[in-house]
């Protein structure tokens, strides 16, 4: 595989999203023992970068990482994240990046991931009662103790990616970037003039632009515990107008001889090198899938005509959801 880079981080340009094989979706935690081997198939395929975080399950998602990294800790950019669950007493569903919350959240990752230091450490979202600078000083002294090796932010904006970046080197920005969701393009400038590498949650718009979901039908059939249910582009007329999206993205494929999941991570693989997808699954046969769009060489007529489908419809969270995501 390429090779990435998030500021001095060397990664594989297509990393895993460890989330839904303990959270979140369809099947989640149904499996562990093919979600290890997803993640050791993804590793043998030349990933690198694996994104977990406490509160996916909570707290499961990293034993289940940390299990299948046994033996293997040393091939992978271990990444995860802190600040959805307050370790201080705050109210629940409130971010919390108190120097002492994140204090008591270093300890139970670097437990649970059975490791002694964290590749990649990320604010998983924005705490507007904790100073940035507050929280990215509290991180710098975890690098200077070694249990933290490179500071990550995720669904912050510009202004907050400054501060920070002036306390401690911001190594990645993770944030939601696909072909359904692309206000990073206003990001990107800044990052690059940073130094910043952007990881890009969600690059397969949950499985929309796949085609995996051409009903309502489809949706309905989904677990109720799966978000998507609820998910704004997934429901009402939104889902309708987002099938065109889907198919535009196919007939592309089509043209390619990919899949529709391989064209839109070659859309996101062309905007650079520091540009790293994380396409999520807890299946061996999806993370070949998503691996080989590595491959996947685009045309510039093929990539505009990707750079040219509308907007989807609907917010890419719910507008709870959307008020913890800086824009």
């Amino acid at each position: 595989m390429h090779s990435a880079k998030l500021g001095d981080l060397d990664v594989g340009r297509i990393g895993l999203g460890a989330m839904g094989m303990s959270h979140g979706y369809t099947g989640s935690g149904s499996d562990d023992a093919e979600s290890i081997r997803t993640i050791h198939r993804a590793i043998d395929l030349g990933v690198t970068l694996i994104d977990t975080a406490e509160v996916y399950g909570p707290y499961v998602n990293e034993e289940l990482v940390g299990k299948a990294l046994q033996g293997r800790r040393d091939q992978v950019v271990l990444a995860t994240k802190f600040g959805l669950i307050s370790h201080t007493g705050r109210a629940a569903g409130s971010a919390d990046s108190s120097p002492q919350s994140i204090r008591t959240a270093v300890e139970g990752s670097l437990k649970r991931l059975g490791t002694d230091h964290i590749d990649l450490y990320y604010q998983h979202r924005v705490d507007p009662d904790t100073p940035i600078e507050d929280t990215v000083g509290t991180l710098a002294e975890l690098v200077k103790e070694g249990k933290i090796r490179h500071i990550g932010l995720s669904e912050a904006w510009i202004p907050t990616i400054r501060r920070a970046h002036a306390v401690h080197p911001i190594a990645a920005l993770q944030s939601e970037y696909s072909l359904w969701t692309r206000d990073q393009d206003e990001v990107l400038p800044v990052l690059r003039e940073l130094g910043i590498g952007l990881v890009a949650y969600s690059p397969l718009g949950r499985g929309f632009l796949t085609g995996a979901l051409r009903t309502p039908a489809d949706v309905e059939k989904l677990d109720d515990s799966d978000f998507r249910k609820t998910h704004p582009r997934f429901t009402g007329e939104n889902f309708q107008r987002n099938l065109a999206i889907a198919d535009e993205v196919q007939n592309v494929a089509d043209q390619v001889g990919a899949t529709a999941g391989q064209v839109a991570l070659a859309w996101l693989l062309a905007k650079g090198n520091d540009v790293v997808p994380i396409p999520g699954t807890k299946r061996v046969s999806r993370v070949e899938e998503n691996t080989a769009a590595d491959a996947v060489e685009l045309t510039a007529e093929q990539i505009a005509t990707l750079d040219a489908l509308p907007v989807a419809e609907g917010g890419h969270h719910t507008d709870e959801q959307m008020k913890m995501i800086e824009r």
